[in-house]
């Protein structure tokens, strides 16, 4: 990870109270190295602490993405995921069948909205970019 803090870092600086079940599911964000959604992070995080519940999870996850430490992903599969918000800039590719998750940075793709936003007379601030495939058969 890129990023200079840690979850529980931002969130201390953010005035989050931070109990031992929000270090914990903190933790466990920062290890992800993929896109969990709030079950997956239930069974993560209760494999540390069984005393973690569902309901503390979705909580705590809500709080986070409220403070701007979380950033909530929708892939269209109807399960909302989550990223920690201060990782490096990348794009996702989503594969319909499998619901893999690709991340990937294109200097092209980069360049091209930039161009995009600037011919429309606007500097691009940010953006989001996801696409969505199946494998070619070969």
């Amino acid at each position: 990870m890129s990023q200079t803090e840690t979850i529980i870092e931002r969130c201390e600086a953010h005035g989050l109270r931070m109990t031992d079940q929000r270090r914990t599911i903190a933790r466990v964000l920062e290890d992800a190295d993929d896109h969990p959604d709030v079950e997956e992070l239930y069974a993560r995080a209760s494999a540390v602490d069984a005393g973690i519940s569902l309901a503390t999870v979705y909580r705590t996850v809500k709080l986070f993405e409220e403070a701007g430490i979380l950033e909530k992903l929708e892939f269209g599969d109807g399960r909302a995921r989550y990223e920690d918000a201060e990782r490096e800039h990348h794009d996702h590719l989503i594969d319909l069948n499998s619901g893999e998750v690709i991340e990937f940075v294109s200097a092209e793709i980069e360049a091209l909205q930039d161009k995009i936003a600037r011919a429309y007379g606007y500097e691009l601030k940010g953006h989001r970019l996801e696409l969505y495939g199946v494998k070619l058969k070969r």
